[in-house]
């Protein structure tokens, strides 16, 4: 508490500090203790991962209990407000408000959500925060209610906005029909629309404005379109000399900077050289494979999200990028296709950067069972969570009952990466060879 900055100026128990203590409970600590938390965090999963590779018969025990060597955690050159995609919620707020623009305090299962402006958390940008709150004072003016439960009703939802370092901001504004006419919905966009670009909310200048009908959680593009309402169909980030479009739902690291130093040590850990060819798994927009082709004679990307694609083949087009294919489709599917007939003789290094949820079995399986990947970069943005099932996948032996016949790899190096400061994420990159 003593070593605590001297942002940390929030009242004692006020919401804004409880805000704070749920997204990012590093905040009061100094830049260098919280890399320390980071460490003993991601030590304790190599350990956890040695241990569970002991009970498979492995001999995985490496100094201090681990089952690789663990450097030290490279820290973001951005500590403050370096997320470039924020989603806001809208409930009730501490006050009552059902229209409050904020990010969640409490749980579903407690019965105890409260929505807290997000003013002042500090890893989200001032232009996000400005987006939220003229969000905010466009649907407290609405006559139509705020959606917090879908069976009761309203029609205003979630707000992301999206920023890069160019300069460009991109809000997506999401909404529930009910049983509004399309003529009712054409007058909520027009309004929309005339609130950003000539009312209160041009303060925003913004590049893009989505919105989105969608009666269910979460929607892609493909499920429910995402509509422009005014500005470019995209927002442009740079990125290691190259140029990145973005398509609304499109994957991006949330932490540009940071993106960088993760996808330069990738590069050379890969060890890559003028013949290899990359697989780069659960691509996104193509920013790993890209920013690595010039030291490759190929990469392919897989990739779920159609419009992701879209934008990679764009970004290698306009970039002049010529040794890259993309593969639209889930992983699972795609990959076992893809890998089952390879026969090129080029050294093969693949790179996985899954969501939470981690890799399917079926592409773990189409891995392991592919002899000519000796290497292979897994990213994983929870390694504790289900990543952890993947690397007993990876590591365990041959199983003929689960058709993997393919040598087991071993993690032989851990380097995590500070993507998220003053929050316990980590971004953990794991080698494993073969």
């Amino acid at each position: 508490k003593k070593k605590a900055r001297e942002s940390c100026s929030l009242p004692e128990s006020s919401w804004e500090e409880r805000l704070a203590n749920a997204v990012t409970p590093l905040w009061r600590l100094p830049y260098q203790e919280q890399l320390q938390v980071k460490y003993e965090s991601q030590r304790k999963t190599l350990q956890a991962l040695a241990s569970r590779l002991e009970e498979l018969g492995i001999d995985a025990q490496k100094p201090g209990g681990l089952c690789c060597p663990l450097q030290p955690v490279v820290p973001s050159p951005i500590i403050n407000g370096y997320r470039n995609k924020s989603t806001f919620s809208v409930n009730r707020g501490p006050d009552g408000n059902p229209k409050t623009v904020g990010l969640y305090v409490g749980t579903g299962r407690e019965r105890n959500i409260v929505c807290v402006k997000a003013n002042h958390v500090e890893n989200i940008p001032s232009k996000h925060k400005q987006v939220a709150q003229c969000y905010e004072e466009f649907i407290c003016r609405s006559p139509l209610d705020s959606c917090i439960l879908f069976h009761e009703g309203g029609h205003w939802r979630e707000l992301v906005v999206r920023t890069t370092s160019c300069g460009h901001t991109m809000a997506i504004i999401t909404f529930h029909p009910q049983q509004l006419g399309q003529e009712a919905l054409a007058t909520q966009k027009a309004l929309l629309k005339e609130f950003f670009t000539c009312g209160p909310g041009a303060v925003c200048a913004l590049t893009s404005l989505y919105f989105q009908e969608s009666t269910m959680t979460r929607c892609s593009h493909e499920q429910s379109p995402y509509q422009l309402l005014h500005g470019a169909p995209h927002i442009f980030e740079k990125l290691l000399g190259l140029k990145f479009r973005i398509s609304p739902d499109a994957f991006f690291q949330v932490n540009t900077a940071g993106a960088e130093v993760l996808y330069q040590a990738v590069g050379e850990l890969c060890q890559a050289t003028g013949d290899t060819v990359l697989l780069d798994i659960c691509c996104g927009t193509g920013t790993v494979g890209l920013s690595l082709a010039h030291r490759v004679s190929k990469v392919i990307g897989v990739e779920v999200v159609e419009k992701a694609v879209e934008d990679a083949e764009w970004n290698a087009a306009f970039n002049g990028i010529s040794n890259c294919e993309f593969h639209t489709g889930k992983a699972e599917a795609v990959l076992p296709q893809l890998l089952a007939s390879w026969e090129d003789a080029r050294p093969l290094v693949a790179v996985v950067n899954p969501s939470r949820a981690g890799l399917h079995y079926r592409v773990v399986r189409a891995i392991r069972n592919c002899r000519s990947i000796r290497r292979l970069l897994y990213i994983s943005c929870k390694p504790e969570g289900e990543a952890m099932r993947n690397f007993l996948e990876l590591c365990c032996p041959p199983d003929p009952r689960k058709k993997l016949a393919g040598e087991p790899f071993a993690p032989v190096l851990a380097i995590p990466f500070d993507m998220f400061p003053h929050t316990l994420h980590c971004e953990l990159v794991l080698l494993f060879t073969r």
